[in-house]
């Protein structure tokens, strides 16, 4: 009798476990770090693979981090790509190019995002295009501004900075020789979103927009202003990238950041988030951007054509996508039987 409870709570455990949004996203984590264990072998197994997989994650799974939030709650952002060479220009031209404090740069910097967010949430909030034409179009504006502007004020597609030793601690120290600070921010971050998700009244709206925005604005919930909310925390989160690289390379260049918009999305994808918005969580953020991070530079490490890499990246994102689904079945199959 007694073995037969034990078995049944076993099985319970195991089945809610299976039933967690990130539940797949962490099996895909332990195969893919298994695999490029195995191929990379002691050196990506070391602090020299942990710190190339480490040092992009933080970067990648700061912005991930926000637009896992806007696609729970049923929207995109496109234009973190470029707000992030809009925050690195702003910051070296005002303390590189005019030599104001660099606290001066750091602030315009984090500002530009900040704007670029309430922008795109108030033409999504108020007009009926869908976010992602929305945020395409910010995203190309943000770009032809910046180009123009650097090229106007400088004189060329990038500007210098001589960042000052204390902010180059706070922003752009490395620890160990070879893991960036940009880590401890990125576990920062992950605390302070998973508070907003899963702990207070604010995370449950989120959920409740992504699930029926009608059904959430009848009940009372502030759609408008948390969409708004989500979207300024994205451009936030993309422009706090910018200045940190700005900082610890000491440049900033009109071309950089491109590659974020889909690595994030790819991150948030992978990580468990539904397509369609109202399911998710930061956990599985977290696990995604950590899988996604592994396998990008797990192939420099075990000798394999960077072309096969894409083609693996691929294969993880279909996955993925038909592994959560399969992790939803069973939620909602063990849903039913309960009622």
């Amino acid at each position: 009798m007694s073995q037969d409870i034990s078995r049944g709570a076993a099985g319970g455990s195991l089945g809610r476990l299976a039933r967690r949004p990130e539940s797949g996203a962490f099996l895909g984590l332990v195969v893919v770090y298994i695999i490029f264990a195995v191929l990379g072998g002691k050196v990506f197994l070391g602090a020299p693979g942990w710190s190339s997989w480490l040092n992009m994650a933080a970067e990648v799974g700061i912005i991930a981090l926000p637009v896992g939030l806007l696609m729970i709650a049923g929207e995109l952002d496109i234009s973190v790509g470029s707000v992030l060479p809009a925050s690195s220009l702003t910051v070296a031209i005002l303390s590189g190019h005019y030599d104001l404090p660099l606290w001066i740069g750091v602030a315009g910097g984090l500002g530009v995002g900040l704007a670029v967010g309430l922008v795109n949430g108030l033409l999504v909030t108020r007009t009926t295009i869908p976010s992602l034409i929305i945020t395409i179009g910010t995203m190309f504006a943000v770009m032809g501004l910046t180009l123009g502007l650097t090229i106007l004020i400088a004189g060329s597609t990038g500007v210098f900075v001589v960042p000052d030793a204390l902010t180059k601690s706070v922003f752009g120290a490395a620890f160990g020789g070879m893991f960036q600070i940009g880590i401890l921010w990125w576990a920062g971050f992950v605390l302070i979103v998973l508070a907003l998700l899963h702990v207070s009244p604010w995370g449950n709206w989120v959920f409740a927009i992504g699930g029926d925005r009608d059904s959430a604005r009848n009940a009372g919930i502030p759609v408008a202003r948390v969409t708004i909310q989500l979207y300024m925390m994205s451009g936030f989160a993309a422009a706090f990238v910018g200045v940190t690289q700005v900082v610890t390379f000491g440049s900033a260049q009109v071309a950089a950041g491109s590659s974020f918009i889909f690595n994030s999305i790819m991150c948030v994808v992978i990580g468990g988030v539904s397509l369609t918005g109202g399911a998710g969580s930061v956990i599985g953020i977290l696990f995604g951007t950590m899988t996604f991070c592994i396998v990008n530079q797990g192939i420099f490490y075990s000798g394999l054509d960077p072309n096969v890499g894409s083609i693996i990246i691929g294969a993880l994102l279909l996955l993925a996508v038909l592994s959560n689904d399969k992790f939803r079945a069973i939620a909602l199959s063990y849903a039913a039987k309960k009622k």
